[in-house]
């Protein structure tokens, strides 16, 4: 009965959150490109460590950037995880500032084991972001007495639902495969508008994605001595044409208190982007399993990509992530030394190509905690992790953005299939 509550708990979380998961969580004039601001597929705890996760095995928490990982997960264990960010962003550009603030709830997961060699995960996180509105104003050429306004708003994101299994080859060697659905809808709109009584003129694309997502992962760990343990993690995502429907076109209207829209050239276009082969590799080396350093490099080829049936529209994405957590005492009766200290960095060079100018670089340093907890006789990690996200523009004078958000996730880890004797 307990178990029976426990679950129906977790269909009831899912369920209100399915809505609040696919709302903007992001506000930044460069997601008008492309597909937006992509997302990691780590959580708060890999966050907190610069995003390593290729090479992470532990049993006390689910790693969804490789699913060779979910071998690892405890026998008697039933794990679920979700969590939420909050995101405070400064704008920058020639003088001039802005601020926007936002919250998401950003994923949800639970994995446990089928098999003592075999174990599963189930994940629904998102993939990409759009979120922007802004405008700017200027004389028209020729009569200062009139000024144009263009207007830009961007909103929507891609998700996707992944489900995945982790097989142990070997006590050393693991194997995994994930696989899921992707879809969402990406909506942009440009507007111009004067200060007169004239028409204004709208531009839209709609994009509406619904298709497939899989990755492959492999993890090797190698003893050293006898507390001293060395992983090496490799992944690839396939990379392939969305099936997708992108709806492009013009409105009319010469009434903007109430207007009557015409729509002018509209045109529909099939399977016109894509995602892009991803390859990762990742070590992690541990220690007495209180000390863990990983590093991670990822290379996406989105130059090969398609946006809007044309495939010269993005650059490779390279990123490189390094990470630590530590642990003073994991079984110690103070509290301090049970807590997960955790403190990581990464940098990624930009996957977009802005008109002119290659879009920006991003950078983040990062930090956090694991606090444990005991909710209701039930092992809980709540995971606090904060970070500092640098977009630095290729060129000067570009707006660039100084964003602080923070992480919050909570780990469920509960002893499921523990068989009880009675003496």
């Amino acid at each position: 009965m307990l178990r029976k509550k426990a679950l129906l708990s977790v269909l009831m979380i899912i369920s209100g959150c399915l809505t609040a998961i696919a709302q903007s969580s992001v506000n930044s004039p460069y997601t008008r490109y492309g597909l937006g601001d992509l997302s990691d597929r780590g959580f708060a705890n890999n966050a907190a460590m610069g995003g390593v996760g290729y090479g992470i095995r532990n049993s006390g928490y689910i790693n969804m950037t490789n699913p060779a990982s979910f071998s690892s997960v405890d026998s008697l264990s039933f794990m679920f995880d979700m969590g939420m960010s909050l995101k405070s962003s400064n704008y920058q550009e020639n003088g001039f500032k802005s601020n926007a603030k936002n919250s998401s709830f950003d994923y949800m997961a639970m994995q446990f084991r089928l098999h003592k060699r075999l174990g599963l995960a189930v994940g629904f996180t998102p993939y990409s972001t759009v979120g922007y509105n802004f405008s700017t104003t200027s004389p028209v050429e020729g009569n200062d007495s009139y000024t144009a306004t263009n207007t830009f708003y961007g909103d929507g994101g891609l998700q996707q639902i992944t489900a995945g299994l982790g097989f142990k080859i070997l006590d050393n060697l693991s194997i995994g495969a994930s696989a899921g659905y992707i879809y969402g809808s990406l909506d942009y709109q440009s507007s111009i508008s004067f200060n007169t009584n004239s028409d204004q003129t709208y531009v839209y694309n709609k994009v509406k994605v619904k298709s497939y997502v899989a990755d492959f992962g492999l993890q090797y760990t190698q003893p050293i001595g006898k507390t001293d343990f060395l992983t090496l993690g490799l992944v690839y995502g396939l990379g392939h044409t969305l099936n997708s429907t992108d709806t492009e076109g013009i409105q009319v209207t010469d009434n903007p208190t109430k207007p009557s829209y015409s729509a002018v050239n509209e045109q529909v276009i099939n399977d016109s982007y894509g995602i892009p082969h991803t390859f990762g590799a990742g070590l992690a080396y541990t220690h007495n399993n209180k000390l863990t350093i990983g590093a991670d490099y990822t290379l996406q080829k989105w130059s090969s990509v398609k946006y809007q049936n044309k495939t010269n529209m993005y650059e490779d994405l390279n990123k490189i992530a390094i990470g630590a957590e530590f642990i003073p005492n994991p079984i110690g009766r103070n509290y301090l030394q049970r807590i997960r200290y955790r403190i990581g960095f990464n940098y990624a060079t930009p996957y977009l190509k802005l008109p002119q100018y290659e879009g920006p670089s991003e950078y983040s340093v990062n930090g956090g905690f694991g606090f444990p907890l005991y909710l209701f006789q039930r092992k809980t990690i709540l995971n606090l992790t904060g970070q500092y996200v640098r977009v630095r523009p290729s060129v000067s004078n570009m707006l660039s953005e100084n964003r602080f958000v923070i992480k919050l996730g909570l780990t469920f880890n509960e002893p499921w299939f523990m068989k009880w004797k009675v003496n």
